[in-house]
């Protein structure tokens, strides 16, 4: 026992003399990256050449499998659109199974099937993967392609190009993309009402007999599966896939970027808001030497809410929710960087130079080492997170089949990522980050924001929202003379009945839906009075999302189940917006007439109300187009169109709101006048 004791008080005193030794005042040096140890997918070849990855993981009882068509870029020209058309077909019945079977099915089991026009996924419990794996090959090689499902899918996809037209970011998107690489390249076209038109059901079937083929595909499997039970599945079920003629497509060559930095705007009369995207294109690939270095100085610079944009233009001047960056690698001359930021209007000049400051700073000055340490930190826990999921190591393993990489790409992944020193953050920034040979493109209200951009300096090019070059547009509209806020009102009043027939209406109730996905609709009901009343709901699948009551001395708003009353000032600003036709309490309230602004292409007469509301009436017409409002918490637009006479008074039948990315297409169903309402509706 003594002896044992001896042993302990040996010990203690030996930790004490090292803790003694220790200096706390400086960190601890790091220790050697982990060796990162990955599993090898089995793999096989079919006769038709498509090839297959297994990936064997028997934790949970479940299977995956992603078909992936290894193509090189394709065009699709004056008939754009006809992938998208293949992919909402392919998947929706085969020649052997009607599609509400096939859908059936796919639902009994509990399994997720779907497809792209380059690809698949299957997934399902162990169970049932024999027959998921047959369904998912029977829809891929023998498809169900008929007339009446193509022209489902062609109004679908026309309905939603529509949908995107007043889109700030699908604008900014489609035209980003195509002055970035070219109309005619593959990544730079984009697809139209036009070209969707063009587009038959043969060229569908066209499209997938030459492309959607087995000779360079790979399918990859992951989960609780036996090798070689998959193997035999998979022989019997996707080799009867027939191998197609090879495909002769040629990689598109790297886009020149633009010679000095110029601003490329497009002019949105109804963005609440401009979206800023600094842009310029890179011979960027997952093998280059300097990949990891690249990454993370794109991190540093916009990966996040530690990044110098978030950093400078929200937390130090506030223009924005957001500002980030992003660097993409591609196989086929597609690099792209962008630095990007939705920003308030009166900003946007602002933004814009801070931007470019930004990216100029990460390109002279060094990384603090702080600032290099946690995007290290960033990268080797997401990447160690990643491994955690049996895909993964399917997905790396295709990455190196892919992109030419070395074998141990990955098992050396996080030395690499600790080899990246501040000098070679600095010199990827340089590489890539093209500050002085960039495209700033800019979509925002030009009648609010040019004057302001061309005091940056920098040239500027105009396209309208599908890239083609135009001339400045011209905003400075004169006023006719005798032209007040007050005429213009009375003219709406005049148009839409005039004062006296408006005057008859006591209530107004109406209802209207909106598609926010296939098959769910949002509706909108709002009741109006002459005592100022007013009461507005707005609910989907049967539940209310929104409610606002007031009876004309207090109110209340219940949003998600918490109900909150009205302040004395919200109660005060609705009862002005509570009459069935408030313009006409407006004519004696002060508005100001304060310009002549282009609204979706129509010229309109803009009436401030007050510091939050303004009201736009087209000069042709008279009648009321939009209305735009503006509160420290945002801004939101509904505009008014497709007009029509009910009991001799015009009214909207389309409203479209809205509030900042998001928009909502109501059709009205049905408006009452002087009936349907009662006291009980307020309450």
């Amino acid at each position: 026992m003594k002896t044992k004791i001896s042993i302990l008080l040996v010990l203690f005193l030996m930790s004490v003399g090292v803790h003694a030794q220790i200096d706390r005042s400086k960190q601890p040096e790091p220790g050697p990256a982990p060796k990162i140890t990955l599993k090898t997918p089995q793999e096989f070849q079919l006769k038709n050449g498509i090839k297959v990855l297994v990936v064997e993981n028997h934790k949970l009882p479940k299977v995956t499998y992603s078909l992936r068509l290894n193509n090189t870029p394709i065009t699709e020209g004056n008939k754009a659109g006809v992938s998208s058309l293949l992919s909402d077909m392919l998947g929706n019945g085969t020649t052997s199974i009607p599609k509400d079977e096939f859908n059936d099915e796919i639902d009994f089991l509990g399994a997720r099937l779907g497809f792209g026009s380059q690809s698949g996924y299957a997934s399902s419990l162990t169970k049932y993967t024999e027959r998921i794996l047959e369904l998912m090959a029977d829809a891929a090689i023998n498809p169900l392609f008929t007339e009446e499902e193509f022209q489902k899918s062609k109004k679908q996809l026309i309905e939603g190009l529509k949908s995107q037209e007043k889109s700030v970011d699908a604008i900014a998107s489609r035209v980003g993309d195509a002055l970035s690489y070219g109309k005619d390249n593959p990544y730079g076209e984009f697809t139209t009402e036009e070209t969707v038109n063009n587009v038959t059901l043969q060229d569908v079937k066209d499209f997938y007999t030459t492309y959607f083929i087995p000779n360079n595909a790979y399918l990859v499997v992951v989960g609780d599966v036996d090798y070689k039970k998959v193997k035999k599945a998979i022989t019997k079920d996707f080799g009867k896939w027939k191998k197609a003629a090879k495909i002769t497509t040629a990689t598109p060559a790297l886009t020149a970027n633009v010679n000095s930095t110029q601003i490329d705007f497009i002019d949105a009369p109804n963005a609440v808001q401009s979206n800023i995207v600094v842009t310029n294109n890179v011979d960027f690939k997952m093998n280059n030497a300097d990949y990891f270095a690249a990454k993370l100085a794109n991190y540093i610079l916009g990966g996040g809410g530690e990044g110098y944009l978030f950093k400078n233009l929200r937390e130090e001047h506030a223009y924005t929710y957001g500002a980030y960056s992003s660097l993409n690698d591609s196989r086929y001359n597609a690099g792209r960087f962008e630095a990007s930021s939705q920003v308030r209007n009166t900003v946007t000049d602002s933004a814009v130079v801070q931007i470019l400051n930004e990216i100029n700073r990460i390109k002279t000055e060094p990384v603090n080492p702080k600032d290099l340490e946690s995007a290290k930190a960033k990268y080797i826990g997401s990447f160690v997170m990643a491994l955690e999921k049996p895909e993964t190591v399917a997905g790396y393993a295709l990455d190196i089949k892919l992109n030419n990489l070395p074998e141990d790409f990955y098992e050396t992944y996080l030395q690499k990522i600790n080899a990246v020193t501040a000098e070679d953050i600095q010199k990827a920034a340089n590489k890539y980050f093209e500050s002085g040979n960039s495209r700033v493109i800019v979509v925002g209200k030009g009648s609010d924001i040019l004057t302001n951009l061309e005091k940056t300096g920098l040239p500027i090019k105009y396209y309208d929202k599908y890239a083609t070059p135009i001339e400045k547009p011209v905003y400075e509209i004169a006023i006719p003379e005798g032209v007040t806020a007050e005429t213009v009102i009375q003219n709406y009043i005049t148009a839409i009945g005039g004062k006296e027939k408006v005057g008859t209406v006591n209530t107004l109730l109406m209802q209207a839906e909106a598609e926010v996905q296939p098959g769910v609709m949002m509706v909108l009901e709002m009741k109006k009075t002459s005592k100022n009343q007013f009461a507005q709901e707005i609910t989907a699948m049967g539940q209310s999302i929104m409610k606002t009551a007031m009876n004309g001395k207090t109110g209340y708003a219940v949003m998600q189940g918490q109900k909150k009353d009205m302040t004395e000032d919200e109660v005060k600003k609705t009862i002005a917006e509570s009459a069935p036709f408030p313009e006409v309490g407006y004519l004696d309230s002060g508005v100001t007439l304060e310009k002549i602004e282009a609204v979706d292409g129509e010229n309109a007469y803009k009436i401030k109300v007050d510091e939050e509301l303004s009201l736009f009436f087209s000069v042709d017409s008279g009648l009321k187009i939009k209305e735009e409002r503006t509160t420290p918490m945002g801004s939101s637009s509904l505009f008014y169109s497709d007009y029509k006479d009910l009991n001799g008074i015009k009214f909207p039948y389309k409203l479209s709101q809205t509030m900042g990315p998001q928009k909502f297409d109501f059709t009205v169903t049905e408006i009452k006048v002087n009936e349907g309402i009662s006291d009980e509706d307020f309450k």
